[in-house]
């Protein structure tokens, strides 16, 4: 298991291949993981719940071919 890291909004991006508006639109329909305040300014995502969140995926796609 790899530690544990702060990932801003262009980190996100590249890791899950979607837009700023797509990030922000599924995190307010909860369908993305929240991303936490880090300075005043500046907000972050927990890279192990990116990486949870793209398993999730892989894992609804392989269940989807199953049927």
């Amino acid at each position: 298991m790899s530690a544990t890291i702060a990932m801003r909004l262009a980190e996100v991006r590249h890791a899950t291949g979607l837009t700023k508006t797509a990030i922000y639109q599924m995190q307010r329909r909860g369908q993305f993981p929240r991303a936490v305040k880090i300075s005043q300014r500046a907000v972050a995502w927990r890279s192990d719940e990116i990486e949870q969140w793209i398993e999730s995926r892989t894992a609804a796609r392989d269940a989807g071919a199953a049927q």
